[in-house]
């Protein structure tokens, strides 16, 4: 099995800074994306930004220019740095990993963390 661990998160005032990191553990064959979705009442879940392993970080038009993922390959880790956080960032942030596992074969598995709010104040 997987586990994505999560941690971060919390309260923070309009302009402001936040990261929200996520760790993954378990019985990893190879990590092919790690990255952040965020979810508020009544809606579906969104893409934030997802960083694949090889290749460039594929970011929400909205958080542009604003947030920033990073690897840490040593660890299975992703970080997600907010800057400049608006209210409207406000939301449960679910960490993502599509992993093939040492008994999945050639299929790829999408794990998620159990979520971290984020609260931004104007």
């Amino acid at each position: 099995q997987v586990q994505l661990v999560e941690s971060g998160g919390g309260s923070a005032q309009a302009g402001g800074s936040m990261t929200l990191s996520c760790a993954a553990s378990g019985s990893i064959f190879r990590l092919l994306s790690m990255g952040w979705y965020r979810q508020t009442p009544g809606k579906p879940r969104d893409l934030v930004g997802m960083l694949p392993t090889e290749g460039n970080a594929d970011y929400a038009d909205d958080v542009k220019g604003r947030f920033v993922l990073s690897r840490d390959g040593a660890t299975n880790a992703v970080n997600l740095r907010m800057t400049n956080l608006k209210p409207e960032d406000t939301a449960i942030y679910y960490c993502i990993a599509k992993i093939r596992t040492h008994t999945s074969g050639s299929n790829v598995f999408t794990y998620w963390g159990r979520g971290t709010q984020v609260t931004v104040s104007s």
